[in-house]
């Protein structure tokens, strides 16, 4: 009725210029609210639908997720078992290098050890001597170095010679290439002869850092039988007359402790003579440092 009375008081020129909008009738009004109904419907049933979708697989056609999840593992323990290979090669390649170092060395070590012996010292001793400028040397002086000594005599034409040049070899050597000092010292085995003055003027066309040790005849002959020397001079020798003196051709080596380690005779050349020094240096052990290795587990290394 309302409607209707509205719908009457409007100018029949507004309704028929289409300006004002004609009310919905009752079937549209229904028509629309199902129309709106159905969409709200049709976007929960898509809003459902993308919630249920997955994500897009790595499933090979034709395969399954435990046949992906197969291969992945497998991948894997591939992967897995390259890098322990790998570790292994290393890791063995590293001990063996260790091992065989260490094997070398303690082989040097119980050669040392063997050369020193027990008890008294097979080679090297207590000795009293003078060096070129006159003053007193005796074993004390090997003590705290490590010192190499040859037995010979200033007029030898041509071994003595020799042997000291390459000693000189060494030393440079050593010291250059290794970092190793040595104390070189050249005990007369002709006292007779070999003044510390002489000796000071035979060392000059040496190596600089060679010392030179002299002294009486009983002396030398003490110090010679210390270190298994053996040394023999013509008899009846005639002051000033010329003459050869036999002897001993080894250089002796001994440790900072004055201990005996290698005699090195002339069967070492310029590089094996190096190399035997070079060994017997890096495997010294002090004689306290061995003593209480006997007291360990792994004494049987050292047996």
């Amino acid at each position: 009725m309302f409607r209707t009375q509205v719908s009457k008081a409007i100018p029949s020129c507004l309704r028929a210029s289409g300006l004002i909008r004609r009310p919905l009738s009752a079937k549209a009004t229904q028509w629309q609210r199902y129309v709106t109904c159905g969409r709200r419907l049709y976007n929960q049933a898509d809003e459902t639908e993308k919630l249920k979708r997955k994500p897009l697989s790595r499933i090979p056609i034709g395969g399954t997720e435990q046949s992906a999840s197969q291969r992945v593992t497998s991948d894997s323990i591939e992967f897995s078992t390259w890098k322990a290979a790998v570790l292994f090669i290393v890791v063995g390649g590293g001990l063996y290098y260790f091992f065989s170092k260490e094997k070398k060395r303690l082989e040097t070590e119980k050669e040392a050890e063997a050369n020193r012996g027990y008890g008294k010292p097979v080679v090297g001793g207590p000795f009293n001597l003078v060096d070129e400028n006159g003053e007193q040397f005796t074993d004390k002086d090997l003590l705290g170095k490590w010192s190499i000594l040859y037995f010979g005599f200033t007029h030898c034409p041509d071994i003595c010679p020799d042997e000291l040049d390459k000693l000189g070899v060494w030393l440079d050597a050593l010291t250059k290439k290794h970092g190793i000092e040595l104390q070189p010292i050249f005990v007369t085995c002709d006292p007779a002869r070999d003044s510390p003055k002489v000796m000071k003027e035979y060392l000059r066309d040496f190596h600089p850092s060679l010392k030179g040790v002299t002294g009486s005849y009983d002396e030398v002959k003490s110090a010679c039988k210390q270190y298994r020397v053996y040394f023999s001079t013509p008899p009846h020798v005639k002051p000033g007359q010329d003459y050869l003196v036999d002897h001993s051709i080894f250089f002796y080596l001994m440790d900072p402790e004055g201990q005996f380690v290698e005699a090195m005779g002339r069967n070492y050349d310029e590089k094996s003579g190096v190399e035997k020094i070079v060994e017997h240096v890096k495997s010294y052990v002090p004689t306290e440092e061995r003593e209480k290795r006997k007291s360990k587990w792994y004494s049987f290394l050292f047996d």
